[in-house]
This record gives C-alpha cells, structure tokens and sequence, in this order.
C-alpha cells in the first residue's frame, strides 16, 4: 500500500485515504461538481497516484469498464458518480452488473444535503433526498451518511457487501457538503 502524501484535512481526503487502503488501483468518472472535494483530493491529497483516475466521455461507460475489470480480476473497481444526473445515466450499467453478479463499487455524490448551503439553483437541482432510491431494486446495498465518520463506515460496508457472494454492485451517496 502506498502512503498517504498528507495529512487529512477534509472528509474527501478520508475518503480518498479509505479507497487507497483498499487497494483499488482505479477509479473510473465522468468529472462532476457533487464529487469535486474527492476529486481534488485524489489529486492533491493522494498525489494522482493509486487509485488512478480513468476520466470516461459517459457515467455508463464508467460502470461498464468497472463491470469488465470485475470479469476479468474478480475484484471491484471504484465507480465516482455526480449527483442524480449521472447516477440516472449510469443505472443500464449498473443494471447489467446486478444481472451479472459482478460486484461494482459506486460512490455518488449528492448536496449539500443542508438546503442552507445550497447554491442558488444548481445543487437545488442536482440534489436528493434517497438518490439510491433511482437504483436501490439492482444493487445489494446502498447508504447515504451524513458524517466523515459515517462515510468511512459506509464506505467499508460497501465495500465488503460488493465482494461477498453473491457478488454485486454497491453505492454510497456522498453528501457534497462532507
């Protein structure tokens, strides 16, 4: 395992630290601003290096390429998601995973969930109250915390539920805002 090139200092860079620590080597996405804060820290936390961003042109082609590496290695890739928009894209994908028992790992973003720190229209917009609810008949489990420490739980949860028999794909909705 690499170390971590800095000390945490927001929620994303836990989530960054969590997605390293599990060996993930790639993370597929279509950039979004629901998931910007992770983003930047895979870049700047992590220093670009494991996971690797792969920037994919569609959320589909990000769950499909997960969906292949998982029939090839028999391990999870990370998926990053933006928002209801991207997750709404992605569900074909994430549909055929379910059918084929191929375990994805999804993380989504969504928010603010605080309606107060929303931006005028945009996030009003992008934002669910049950984003998984768009998905949550084709995957094995789904979670969206409210806290960095309720994130890494999550996100560990999800983690295992995907790898476990029979395999299929989770989701974790991020809240912007964390």
């Amino acid at each position: 395992m690499t170390e971590v090139t800095s000390t945490p200092q927001y929620g994303s860079d836990a989530v960054a630290d969590f997605l390293r620590s599990t060996g993930i080597p790639y993370i597929a996405l279509n950039p979004g601003a629901s998931f910007r804060g992770l983003h930047d820290s895979l870049v700047n936390h992590l220093g670009g290096e494991q996971p690797k961003m792969l920037m994919c042109l569609h959320e589909e082609h990000a769950v499909a390429l997960a969906h292949g590496w998982a029939k090839v290695t028999g391990s999870p890739l990370a998926v990053a998601l933006h928002s209801n928009v991207g997750l709404m894209h992605a569900s074909m994908a994430i549909y055929n995973a379910w059918c084929d028992r191929v375990p994805v790992y999804l993380i989504g973003a969504t928010g603010p969930v605080d309606a107060h720190r929303r931006r005028p229209w945009i996030d009003w917009i992008h934002t669910s109250s049950d984003q998984a609810a768009l998905v949550r008949p084709f995957i094995k489990w789904d979670d969206q915390p409210l806290s960095v420490e309720a994130t890494v739980e999550s996100l560990a949860r999800a983690w295992d539920i995907a790898r476990t028999a029979p395999t299929g794909p989770t989701y974790v909705c991020l809240d912007a805002a964390v």
